[in-house]
């Protein structure tokens, strides 16, 4: 675990979940949970994300912020596990964000309509904002 202090912000970060496929990692900024998902979400591993989400938002705060950068795809499966953390904080009066989607995943989120669903942000900032503010 590391952890980096600066006047206004906390912020602790370590490694959740780590597969062959896709890594997720969490932070804490600014009373918000970030949880930055890198590699590939599909039929195959997609329970194993959805057990990596929960873990983390379990033991957090009720404001997520999921960042999608460094995730090159998407199923329809990985995109079931966000509408089900999103409900299960919509459950505890918590919010979920996503931002930072990567060209594919973006397409992805447009085709289903998913981005009229979910809150979907540029940034980190623009999401930490929009759910802090």
């Amino acid at each position: 675990m590391e952890t980096n202090s600066q006047e206004d912000e906390a912020t602790t970060a370590w490694t959740v979940a780590d597969t062959k496929d896709f890594t997720i990692q969490d932070e804490q900024k600014v009373g918000t949970l970030v949880a930055k998902a890198a590699g590939r979400v599909d039929g195959v591993n997609a329970r194993e994300f959805q057990d990596a989400l929960r873990s983390v938002i379990t033991e957090c705060n009720r404001t997520v912020v999921l960042d999608l950068a460094r995730l090159t795809y998407i199923s329809s499966a990985g995109l079931r596990v966000i509408l089900l953390v999103a409900k299960m904080l919509q459950r505890r009066d918590g919010n979920l964000a996503v931002c930072s989607l990567s060209g594919p995943v973006s397409e992805v989120f447009k085709i289903s309509g998913f981005d009229q669903i979910i809150q979907t942000y540029d940034s980190q900032t623009e999401a930490i904002a929009a759910l802090t503010g």
